[in-house]
């Protein structure tokens, strides 16, 4: 079912070009130094149609909540996606929307100096100025009060959310919102699964917090639930 991403009326940088891309399920909003819709369009059902044919081929890619067996045979994509959840601990799907972001993202790298590919909550960006990124979580008090600053990094980057309580993707928690900003869209988006699952009460951020540790190339991970927050690592949290 479509759930209309009301937070893009208002998210578009000023100094970047932004339309949306959607195709099935992906549904992206890119901000793009120059004018690439036609480029991603095209990218984004290249990569659809290897998830796709693979999923065709191996049902269990899709279906599975633990990790799969490694296949070499398989699109580059799917084999980035089974590599990364293996050492997470979850199914290669719960990271399916970074994937996404992040190999268009690298696809755009050598065209456009800055780029914001977001897919459902799930961003890839390169950024040469300050950003930032508000966190959408209407059932808690912090929602849509409190955002995630950004700094300029020459490499991109992920900044990837789960939530039991904002949109489709399944989450096996409570949490209102897993914020975990990463080297890597790919790897944010299914450590975010990871760690939304673990999260049933307020008292389990610490919990989930500490389990980010254990994980190489997690710059910072924000948690919320109800009234309460927790953060950890690199991590600026701003009132807008």
């Amino acid at each position: 079912m479509y759930e209309e991403r009301v937070y893009r009326r208002t998210s578009g940088p000023k100094d970047l070009v932004c339309y949306e891309v959607a195709y099935k399920e992906t549904d992206l909003f890119c901000c793009t130094s120059i004018d690439l819709k036609a480029f991603i369009e095209e990218k984004t059902l290249f990569l659809r149609n290897q998830l796709e044919g693979y999923i065709r081929q191996r049902p269990e890619f899709q279906r599975s909540l633990v990790p799969i067996a490694f296949d070499p045979l398989a699109p580059k994509i799917a084999r980035e996606m089974i590599e990364a959840t293996t050492r997470i601990g979850v199914g290669p799907m719960a990271a399916v929307a970074g994937a996404i972001a992040e190999f268009i993202g690298k696809a755009v790298h050598p065209l456009a100096d800055e780029y914001i590919i977001e897919n459902g909550g799930d961003i890839s960006l390169r950024t040469r100025k300050e950003r930032k990124a508000v966190v959408f979580a209407p059932s808690s008090p912090f929602g849509g009060k409190i955002a995630i600053r950004l700094k300029a990094r020459e490499q991109p980057f992920g900044v990837c959310t789960s939530s039991a309580t904002v949109g489709p993707s399944l989450s096996l928690g409570r949490a209102d919102a897993v914020c975990v900003v990463a080297e890597s869209a790919l790897f944010a988006d299914g450590l975010a699964t990871r760690l939304g699952n673990i999260v049933r009460t307020e008292g389990d951020i610490g919990e989930a917090l500490k389990d980010a540790e254990a994980f190489p190339g997690v710059m910072g991970v924000l948690i919320i639930m109800g009234k309460s927050l927790g953060a950890r690592g690199d991590i600026d949290i701003v009132e807008i």
